[in-house]
Formats: structure tokens, C-alpha cells, sequence
């Protein structure tokens, strides 16, 4: 199996999208107001949202993309107006993240983890 693609909620498609446009990830299926589809810049996953009444309760969503750039995106990103609430700083977990919430709440993690992304010290 393939991991292809991820798919969060929403309240509110015609906030969310523009948003997602705007972080660089490429519409290609606009089905208002329930469902939209967007591809990966790099690689070929894609990601989705879609229309639901509630937001789920407690952390929420949280959703990571990787940029081997990072500081530069996040500072590309600061330029076009993001708030983030967490700046690049580098974990215990030997990944170096940067974070943000969506319009719905759902927390992005901007992270380049190299190597350790699959093969941490720790790994089994």
C-alpha cells in the first residue's frame, strides 16, 4: 500500500481553499460547497477537505508537510501574511518544525526531518 491521500474537515470550503491555494498546494477538484482536492507541489500525494457540520473536539486534525527548505518556506510564507505560532526550532525528536492552524483550527506542521524522518536512532 501507498498512502495517496489525506483528507480533513472543514466548515467553510470557500475560506479553506483560498488558504490552501495560497500555502502552494494545487486545486484540481472544486466541487462546492462539500469537497475540494489539491496535489502535492513536490511528490505525488494529494490532499483534500470536505464539508462537515462539527469540527471534531480535543487536538483536532494535525497534518505535516515536509520542505527540505524549510526556514526559507516559513519565511516565504510570513511574506504572504501566515501567522504562525510556533517559529522553526528543532525537536528532541530530531525533526526541525514550524507551525500553523488552518481557518479551521487544524494544526499544519511545516517540518524537514531528513533522514530521520524513516530511519530515527530509536527506530525498531
Amino acid at each position: 500500500m501507498n498512502l495517496n491521500q489525506i483528507t480533513i474537515p472543514s466548515l467553510d470550503l470557500s475560506v479553506s481553499i483560498p488558504f490552501y491555494q495560497k500555502l502552494g498546494l494545487k486545486l484540481i477538484v472544486d466541487a462546492p460547497p462539500h469537497y475540494a482536492r489539491f496535489e502535492s507541489p513536490e511528490g505525488s500525494t494529494t490532499f483534500s477537505i470536505h464539508l462537515v457540520d462539527q469540527l471534531p473536539q480535543g487536538d483536532g486534525v494535525w497534518v505535516y508537510f515536509e520542505s527540505e527548505n524549510l526556514d526559507e518556506k516559513v519565511e516565504e510564507f510570513l511574506a504572504k501574511g501566515f501567522v504562525f505560532e510556533e517559529m522553526p526550532n528543532d525537536k528532541s525528536w530530531l525533526w526541525r518544525e514550524a507551525r500553523l492552524k488552518d481557518p479551521d483550527g487544524n494544526q499544519l506542521i511545516l517540518y524537514f526531518a531528513g533522514e530521520n524522518r524513516l530511519n530515527p536512532p530509536w527506530r525498531v
